[in-house]
């Protein structure tokens, strides 16, 4: 059951309206890493939720960023109320003035209507709380250049809120992940196959002409990483006449050329 409180949960308060600005701000009404879009993954995951407790968490998160669509909302409002009445303001944005009245709608910034194809559910709980933290990192981030674009300390005020709140929930989401006991890596309950799932296979290019170099961290090698050097570059390698051989040119300038002679029978 919801019940509208009619006060906002951050109070919004801005300076002198900038319009183009309010129309960046309807990337997080209607976008894809928007508060319409996490509220609407989050209560759905809820509802879907057979885990009483991590239920109540998505529930909660979900409510929340309700809420902070009603901040997005009021302050994007604010800040296209020119387009309402000011030809020159309305010349903008031709779609908030003419089709919108100067308002704010579920669209983004370019003007895309909102979708449902934006949310991330799979009725997985763990899936759904690894989506959950990469969607609160990806609408931080956009928090974060809203705010490097705006001039505004009010509107700052209120976005600093906001991102703010991407962290907290973050941070929530991934103590729900970890308090699953789940191995980090194990994802559903079919296991994967044991002879491939440590192979790294090095499918880029070497050094010198064939482009830049071959790097190597904790992402392929140490722990029981096994490096596999691509199928595709063995074929290139291969010492056999009439395949793609590279050997140094007579110049001996360093420079390849290819083999395309036929194999002998």
């Amino acid at each position: 059951m919801y019940h509208h409180i009619k006060k906002l949960m951050y109070t919004v308060q801005i300076g002198t309206a900038d319009p183009k600005f309010g129309n960046m701000l309807l990337e997080q009404f209607g976008g894809a890493n928007g508060e319409l879009a996490a509220a609407m993954q989050y209560s759905i995951q809820g509802l879907n939720c057979d885990d009483p407790d991590r239920k109540d968490m998505l529930m909660d998160i979900g409510t929340e960023e309700l809420s902070h669509l009603e901040i997005v909302g009021c302050l994007a409002r604010m800040h296209l109320k020119p387009l309402k009445n000011n030809r020159s303001d309305a010349e903008t944005d031709p779609l908030i003035a003419i089709a919108g009245g100067g308002g704010v709608a579920l669209q983004n910034s370019m003007g895309d209507a909102w979708t449902a194809d934006y949310l991330k559910i799979t009725g997985e709980l763990d899936v759904d709380l690894r989506s959950n933290i990469a969607a609160e990192a990806r609408a931080k981030i956009v928090y974060e250049r809203l705010i490097k674009f705006c001039d505004d300390p009010g509107t700052i005020d209120a976005l600093q809120f906001l991102m703010t709140r991407e962290i907290t929930h973050m941070k929530a989401f991934t103590a729900a992940l970890e308090s699953l006991g789940k191995d980090r890596f194990s994802i559903g309950s079919i296991p994967p196959s044991p002879d491939l799932v440590n192979q790294y296979f090095d499918d880029s290019t070497g050094t010198g002409d064939r482009g830049e170099p071959n790097a190597r961290g904790p992402w392929n090698e140490g722990g029981d990483w096994e490096l596999v050097e691509a199928p595709a570059f063995k074929a290139f390698e291969s010492v056999e006449e009439g395949t793609r051989q590279p050997t140094h040119t007579s110049a001996g300038n360093g420079k390849h050329s290819i083999h395309t002679g036929t194999k002998g029978r």
